[in-house]
């Protein structure tokens, strides 16, 4: 069950009276005294759901509390993409207010709209929000087509031709993440020469890729905002987004699309497990003919993405067996588990190639 928000008078990371002096020069209209209330989710970005005293909202987020990687939590470059996807067919929240003065809070912090809408965390939340068999199937082709929109984008022409590396997209993310898994072996590890076998398979299969396009490298029903007439009302947490191959993106999003009738899915209570949604093949189906993409090479990027997810799993929880992170609350056999299950996975897809 996804987190309640809980609203607080002193939010942590904001200096409450500057951010609010600094609001108030900016957006038209701002009554104080302002709400702040937590909202879950975001890559460990504090996000608030901001009410004003007229009852106007909208959000803000900023970099957590300690020290930070560099490349880590650029508030800046989180600004740059919605305010260059706000004019274009991908909805996104809409951009008000960009603050690169520490002096205001600690940190840079940008604001944007608020959208009407819900994550889809897990079965229970589609349950609550959307029962309606007919509105899941519609918001499956919505997902579907959004994804679909943001890949027909050329970035130069939206002013995002330099967020990264356009080459060899593949190639860099199986070199990354066999680094981290190489550095990440714990003692009660399994599959180590199946996931040293997948990367040499995979490192020899890299297919040709096309033209780089903006990939949102987590795109899922957990970073939408659903609306409640069946559609996508925004796309949410593009922190690590970049330029890449859009059908490891499209891949990506697929394999978290598990279905009812799934014997291993990746995920037990993943949100589309519940009836009503479209199959990800009707969604692949889908998404290559309004793209107009060759996608018959789809397995290739199923198993490069479920392969990566073993990777990124393994060292998230070697970080927990180091003491590196807390475990209260943490259900490490049900991570093991996905760990273990998406390494079956990327297997049964390469299988395939």
């Amino acid at each position: 069950m996804s987190a309640t928000p809980v609203a607080t008078e002193q939010p942590d990371g904001l200096d409450v009276a500057a951010v609010t002096a600094w609001l108030a020069e900016r957006l038209d209209g701002l009554r104080p005294p302002l709400r702040f209330t937590k909202l879950a989710g975001g890559h460990s970005n504090f996000t608030y759901l901001v009410d004003d005293a007229f009852g106007r909202r909208f959000v803000l987020r900023r970099p957590p509390l300690g020290e930070l990687l560099p490349s880590a939590h650029d508030m800046g470059r989180e600004w740059t993409i919605i305010s260059a996807l706000w004019p274009t067919a991908v909805p996104v929240a809409e951009p008000l207010a960009f603050c690169e003065d520490r002096a205001v809070t600690g940190a840079w912090f940008y604001c944007m709209g608020a959208v009407d809408g819900r994550a889809l965390y897990e079965r229970e939340d589609v349950d609550e929000f959307l029962p309606d068999h007919d509105l899941r199937r519609s918001l499956g082709f919505s997902f579907i087509d959004v994804l679909a929109d943001l890949h027909a984008l050329d970035p130069d022409q939206i002013g995002l031709g330099g967020l990264g590396r356009r080459e060899d997209y593949v190639a860099r993310q199986l070199n990354r993440w066999f680094a981290s898994w190489n550095a990440s072996q714990t003692p009660d590890i399994a599959g180590v020469t199946t996931v040293a076998d997948l990367h040499d398979l995979l490192v020899a299969r890299i297919p040709e890729q096309g033209p780089a396009r903006v990939v949102h490298g987590d795109y899922g029903l957990h970073n939408c905002l659903a609306g409640a007439n069946g559609t996508i009302a925004a796309v949410l947490d593009w922190e690590i987004s970049t330029l890449g191959d859009p059908l490891a993106d499209l891949a990506y999003a697929l394999n978290g699309w598990s279905s009812p009738d799934d014997p291993n899915p990746v995920r037990e209570d993943g949100p589309t497990r519940e009836p009503g949604f479209p199959h990800r093949n009707e969604l692949l189906a889908r998404y290559a003919e309004r793209t107009g993409r060759d996608c018959s090479g789809i397995d290739f990027y199923v198993s490069f993405n479920h392969w990566k997810t073993v990777c990124i799993i393994q060292g998230v929880y070697a970080r927990y067996m180091a003491g590196q992170k807390s475990t209260e609350g943490v259900d490490l056999e049900s991570l093991l588990q996905r760990r273990d299950r998406s390494l079956v996975l990327a297997s049964e897809a390469a299988e395939r190639l």
